[in-house]
């Protein structure tokens, strides 16, 4: 490996092997020869002179490039394909004058892209999935422990670090559905000439509009698409990209989201990201557990949300049938976007996969505010005992506010059940009101609803996609 250059940190720290020979030369440059065997396929199919000799050979050299040969015809020619198209033909001498026929640099150019980010998208798709597998058994795991619930981050009514799950597994699912939609909707550019308009296909084909029909269809089964965009210019449109790229986007949001979250309950000592036992939290405070991995999570996802503007802008500025300043950006935002989102994922399922829950630490913080939460049953069961509700209601807002400020200014426990049960208005006995201090009767529906939500929405559809799970995470540094 070379140390005296640049190598971006998304191949060497960040994205899978997997992701990285998706957007590898590899793969780019042996769906060119793909396509152009497509092609010639197809017109040989349709009746023009191409013989069965010519495509064998062809498919002979379909994944053996000759890289060395490209990369010098283009520092002659200056142009990728044709240097491609002129290596080829090397290998391929027999062929050679029939390779790219009627076809513009888009043909294997974009036709590619929309391969690639296509079988990007069901890498992500598998991911994403195994990581709402995750989320499911966690959330069923601990539907019943009841936690201080925030609004504001200051507490609020209790939940179950379950229920709280579910939040985090429900964004993912809502990802998941744009992915499948986006993803299902991909079609390929197939054979549309300079401008859009198959000018070049008229004049192979004698103007046989009947034949010319054929050509798109023919090629997008050949690569094993349903269709290809029934009109284009000389590029399928940008705003593709952007669709991709907002669904990343999306992905990205919710797993910040998730992250933001875990960071906080790590600070709380309520919930744990995994930490090896010879991981380094700080050079300087050997004690520190730093949640390294939920914070690498938000970094990469803030990239990925920023990352998403550049199709937006790229397909809002392309001039009419099409300009090349859309190629350098493409060449960066796609696959770095891509790359970025499957380390985000991989990290998400290492998290996930070994969060740690600790249950007295939740409970002792639980317990430090239910007797504030508590003061509405309280206040109920003063009024059956026979006091007067809006007189109680005074008298508990006055008490806690006293409460309040024994725990802020003089760093006390709070005690306003012992102050309530000073009060002769309540009429009720210490004992009494710790009877009152069960969490669970301050959870509401949090378990109910979470067995709801997996048993009707998540369940079926991991049973769908079952052939997907048991991915488990790529982590490199």
């Amino acid at each position: 490996m070379s140390h005296d250059r640049y190598v971006s940190p998304l191949s060497e720290r960040y994205a899978s092997r997997e992701m990285q020979y998706i957007f590898s030369p590899d793969m780019k440059f042996r769906t060119w020869r793909r396509l152009w065997i497509a092609l010639a396929e197809t017109e040989k199919e349709l009746g023009l002179p191409i013989t069965d000799e010519q495509i064998e050979e062809l498919r002979s050299h379909a994944d053996d490039i000759n890289y060395d040969v490209a990369k010098e015809r283009e520092k002659l020619v200056r142009h990728d394909v044709m240097s491609h198209v002129y290596a080829y033909g090397q290998q391929c001498p027999k062929a050679k004058g029939i390779i790219h026929l009627g076809a513009t640099s888009c043909y294997v150019g974009d036709n590619t892209d929309i391969i690639i980010m296509s079988e990007a998208l069901k890498l992500v798709r598998t991911k994403i999935v195994n990581v709402i597998a995750e989320l499911a058994d966690f959330a069923e795991q601990y539907k019943d422990l009841p936690t201080l619930a925030f609004t504001h981050f200051q507490p609020a009514q209790p939940t179950t670090v379950g229920k709280r799950a579910t939040l985090w597994l429900q964004e993912f699912m809502m990802d998941l559905e744009d992915l499948e939609y986006v993803l299902g909707s991909l079609k390929l550019l197939g054979s549309k000439g300079t401008t859009g308009t198959q000018a070049s296909f008229l004049e192979l084909f004698d103007g046989d509009q009947e034949t010319i029909d054929k050509i798109d269809p023919m090629i997008a089964e050949k690569m094993g698409f349903e269709a290809c965009y029934p009109v284009s210019g000389q590029t399928y449109s940008r705003k593709v990209d952007t669709r991709v790229l907002n669904v990343l986007a999306g992905i990205a949001a919710s797993a910040h989201k998730m992250s933001n979250d875990i960071r906080l309950l790590q600070h709380l000592k309520e919930v744990e990201e995994p930490f090896e036992k010879n991981q380094i939290g700080s050079s300087a405070m050997a004690y520190k557990r730093n949640p390294m991995r939920s914070e690498r999570i938000a970094s990469l996802s803030r990239y990925v949300m920023v990352d998403a503007l550049n199709p937006a802008v790229t397909s809002a500025t392309q001039w009419f049938e099409r300009t090349l300043d859309d190629s350098a950006n493409k060449r960066l935002s796609v696959p770095e976007g891509f790359l970025a989102i499957d380390g985000i994922l991989d990290l998400c399922l290492n998290v996930v996969d070994g969060l740690v829950v600790y249950p007295k630490v939740i409970e002792k913080h639980l317990m430090a505010e239910l007797p504030f939460m508590a003061t509405e049953n309280i206040m109920m069961d003063a009024v059956k005992a026979g006091g007067d509700r809006q007189e109680l209601h005074e008298r508990i807002r006055e008490l806690s506010m006293e409460a309040g400020k024994n725990v802020k200014e003089k760093g006390l426990e709070n005690n306003l059940l012992e102050l309530i049960a000073a009060d002769p208005a309540f009429g009720l006995s210490l004992d009494e009101l710790k009877k009152t201090m069960d969490p669970a009767k301050y959870t509401g529906r949090a378990s109910v609803q979470v067995d709801k939500y997996l048993a009707d929405v998540v369940r079926p559809m991991l049973e769908e996609n079952r052939e997907l799970l048991g991915v488990k995470a790529e982590i490199n540094v």
